[in-house]
């Protein structure tokens, strides 16, 4: 309460409004997968040239690149992937721990973001600063994703020495995949252009430690053959996959994903590729343990016969989708079969955008397909008929069809429940919208006096969220009584809750289903008249 010691006027702000309630984003995915480098935490991804730059491309036998290029052509925004650990390109020691690939460079260490042999395809390159200061530098970091082979290794390119164009047809050529080139920075710590603020945290490839000293000396800058090798230009050193990665290591990285709010959608493109193999209970557990997300469940790419083609568990909080998709091969131009997890996603997020998490994520055009003229069904592993997915759909096996003129589509918008109040994934779906943005909005009631202001208040925060839902369609009913009911007051209350420091409220919602089943009966109608010939 304010003091009033001494004769005045008193202006006093008083809050006594209701707290608006924010819908929560509801298409942010995890991925889960093996890559070809990058670092050992989850990282924000907004598109595909942003994946490739913090993780690499793609990689033989694995999915996690396809997937994440999928996402986006689907209308996917945002996404965290977090690779496991393991640089799949490479075959372990079986004894050796992961290490990242370091290097010492004067009082500066540089080492590779995350741990696997990748990390020794980095070389660092050190010169005067672009602004001639002989206290400054310029550090240029070069990833190769292929080395030459040791014999010809003096033919790898250094594409910042302006001699550095070798003929293209010379055996064995190779230029760095990616570079970054961080100029004018400093060995001060007091300064705004410190290297390990100016690299850290930028850097997709490298982090940098130290804590300043004498400048790093150049290397490599007085070469007349513009070349990268171990002898010119360094490379970092002691990187190591660690021993055989097993389902735990798969484990872990998944549980990274618990920290991170944000994802809504949990998806493992290798999820059935060894050794991940074994995750799909794990996905399902975290969605339901945290009952804030959902999984995208696929195949393991064999086809099926309907009669034993089940989804792998039961679960309100995962979807299963079938077959795996056909996409153009970019290594080499022709057609490769990949999950449609990825692909799943990106519609999830683009029908979140255009229509809200309220609208089942089916009949939608799946983009980025390896599209056959002569046989349109290719885009698929193999073309479902309807007398197949008769058997299907019901056990919760979604299909993916091509319809003629209609284009290649998601043909299913169901859970892996057997529990019928939630075998639809918008209403599984709708309902974590609402419970999350609840719970995120009305953190503030926590601590507030218990009694009847609060309550009204609480009441009307998310009667107007509710009411706002409604009037986009979320919610079905004529009007917003029959859509929704809230109570928070002493009918829901005890006085034994009250005085255990409990805010109790019901809240009812009506979700919008699915028309899942058009039906239209037609018959004969002979209108008000008889008709008599005479």
């Amino acid at each position: 309460m304010p003091e009033y010691l001494s004769p005045g006027v008193y202006v006093e702000e008083v809050d006594t409004g209701n707290k608006p309630i924010e819908g929560v984003a509801t298409s942010t995915v995890g991925f889960l997968g093996l890559a070809e480098r990058g670092p050992n935490d989850p990282v924000l991804i907004t598109s595909f040239g942003e994946y490739t730059r913090s993780f690499g491309g793609y990689v033989d036998n694995f999915y996690l690149a396809h997937a994440v290029e999928g996402f986006f052509q689907n209308g996917g925004k945002r996404c965290f992937v977090n690779r496991v650990r393991i640089d799949p390109t490479r075959t372990p020691a079986p004894t050796t721990a992961p290490a990242a690939s370091t290097a010492t460079f004067g009082g500066m260490t540089v080492s590779a973001i995350g741990t696997g042999l990748w990390g020794d395809r980095i070389a660092i390159k050190i010169t005067n600063a672009g602004n001639n200061d002989a206290n400054l530098f310029k550090l240029t970091v070069m990833y190769f994703a292929t080395l030459p082979p040791v014999s010809n290794a003096n033919l790898t390119v250094d594409p910042t020495h302006p001699g550095s164009r070798l003929p293209a047809n010379v055996a064995n050529r190779r230029e760095p995949t990616l570079l970054e080139v961080f100029d004018n920075v400093s060995v001060n710590p007091n300064a705004s252009s410190f290297y390990k603020r100016q690299i850290n945290g930028l850097s997709t490839i490298i982090t940098v430690e130290g804590t300043g000293g004498a400048r790093p000396p150049n290397n490599g800058v007085e070469n007349t053959v513009a070349l990268v090798t171990p002898s010119t230009i360094p490379f970092l050193q002691g990187g190591a996959d660690g021993a055989t990665l097993n389902l735990d290591d798969a484990r872990a990285a998944l549980r990274a994903f618990e920290k991170i709010d944000e994802i809504a959608i949990l998806c493992c493109p290798d999820e059935f590729t060894a050794p991940l193999a074994g995750i799909t209970d794990d996905l399902i557990n975290q969605c339901e343990n945290l009952l804030d997300r959902f999984a995208i469940l696929q195949s393991d790419g064999s086809v099926k016969a309907p009669a034993g083609h089940f989804p792998p568990r039961s679960s309100k909080y995962a979807a299963y989708y079938y077959p795996w998709l056909r996409i153009r091969n970019a290594a080499n131009g022709t057609d490769k079969l990949i999950p449609p997890g990825g692909h799943i996603a990106g519609i999830y997020a683009r029908t979140d955008v255009t229509r809200g998490v309220h609208k089942a994520p089916a009949n939608e055009v799946i983009r980025g397909l390896f599209l056959d003229p002569a046989d349109p069904t290719r885009s698929f592993q193999v073309q479902v008929t309807k007398g197949e997915q008769d058997v299907l759909n019901p056990r919760g096996v979604n299909v993916l069809r091509y319809f003629p003129g209609r284009g290649n589509l998601v043909w299913g918008a169901r859970t892996v429940t057997t529990d019928p109040d939630w075998k639809y994934v918008n209403v599984r779906r709708l309902f974590i919208f609402v419970e999350e943005s609840i719970e995120e909005a009305t953190q503030w009631v926590v601590f507030e006096p218990n009694d009847e202001p609060l309550w009204a208040r609480v009441r009307r925060s998310v009667g107007d969220f509710l009411t706002r839902l409604w009037m986009d369609g979320m919610l079905q009913g004529r009007s917003k009584e029959e859509a929704y009911f809230v109570k928070c007051d002493r009918t829901t209350m005890t006085q034994a809750d009250i005085d255990n420091g409990r805010l109790i409220m019901l809240i009812g919602i009506a979700p919008v289903k699915p028309a899942e089943f058009v039906i239209f009966r037609i018959g004969q109608w002979t209108g008000g008249s008889d008709v008599a010939e005479v």
